[in-house]
């Protein structure tokens, strides 16, 4: 599998305490992407200027001369970067770090299982992306592993993929975490690059196997302003939903991953946009659950408003 990372003491990606597997490569190209990273699904570079003390080692050992330092820090002509890594090798400082490894099923689930002293009752494993189902085979072969040592499975995935590789990884996921950005079509393909036929349909097919199989459904809808924040689209996402999920998670934007797109030399479309109010947030969640969806809640981190017109960042729990 083409692993971006694993990240562990995870409480945003399913119950309890989880470990999560991140992956390369996403067919969505969302303009709020919290992990630009995991889009391509080729190797990357990125350079961290926090530790970076500009010694040049990294440009001398180039061999295809696509480093060079500047007054901002280090350029890198991502053209001419052969992705040889001799830079992140030569680096004392470990300024550049390569995005991307490959490790097979028996190496990830060796990995994995470490983790599950402190999993408890509700934690367990969660496969990620990018789009984890780019790689069903693969994941389905290390859910059924981590399943079978008695450990909770869990996949997150934007639905963009066929019935037959969902119908690879199903036997063995006790939850689905399913992203629902945008009911309408157009705006959905506007923001994401891509239509969202496939991925209402496979909702549909999702929730026909869940009484079979035995898994539970969390939807998860971002909540971007001016993208995803409409009264209409989370109208429409509820009627839509109704009572088929478990759970739906209304989550606040989040702004901390400006840093990652200059890491990649690339700017971010939602670059100095504020959060979400929390007195906005509550208003969704009121207005899913009045279109007959009773599981919605509000999520994440916002800014609470208060009436000196300061701001501080509060956290909407988890209910």
């Amino acid at each position: 599998m083409r692993v971006l990372n694993i990240q562990r003491m995870s409480t945003e990606d399913g119950p309890g305490l989880r470990t999560t597997l991140f992956v390369k490569g996403c067919p969505l190209t969302c303009a709020w992407c919290h992990n630009p990273e995991s889009l391509s699904d080729a190797f990357q570079i990125e350079w961290l200027g926090e530790r970076c003390i500009l010694c040049g080692t990294c440009v001398s050992v180039c061999p295809e001369g696509a480093l060079e330092l500047t007054p901002e820090g280090l350029s890198i002509d991502r053209d001419r970067c052969g992705l040889c890594l001799t830079c992140a090798q030569a680096c004392p400082t470990l300024a550049i770090e390569s995005k991307g490894q490959d490790q097979t099923v028996q190496e990830l689930f060796d990995e994995l299982v470490k983790d599950r002293a402190y999993f408890g009752q509700e934690g367990g494993v969660t496969l990620s992306g990018g789009e984890i189902m780019n790689q069903a085979v693969e994941a389905a072969e290390l859910l059924r592993m981590l399943k079978e040592s008695g450990i909770h499975t869990a996949i997150d995935t934007s639905g963009l993929c066929t019935p037959a590789s969902l119908d690879l990884v199903l036997p063995w996921t006790d939850l689905v975490l399913y992203d629902l950005k945008l009911f309408d079509d157009a705006g959905h393909r506007h923001w994401t690059g891509v239509g969202n036929r496939r991925i209402l349909d496979n909702f549909d097919y999702l929730t026909s196997q869940a009484a079979k199989l035995g898994f539970s459904i969390w939807v998860r809808t971002p909540i971007i302003p001016e993208a995803t924040d409409s009264d209409e689209n989370i109208r429409q996402l509820a009627r839509f939903i109704g009572d088929r999920a478990d759970r739906w998670e209304l989550c606040a934007f989040n702004n901390l991953c400006e840093d990652k797109y200059s890491r990649l030399g690339n700017t971010w479309a939602f670059a100095g946009v504020p959060l979400m109010t929390a007195g906005r947030m509550r208003e969704l969640e009121k207005l899913a659950r009045s279109e007959g969806c009773l599981a919605a809640y509000a999520t994440g981190n916002t800014k609470l408003e208060r009436a000196d017109n300061q701001t501080v960042t509060t956290n909407t729990t988890k209910s």
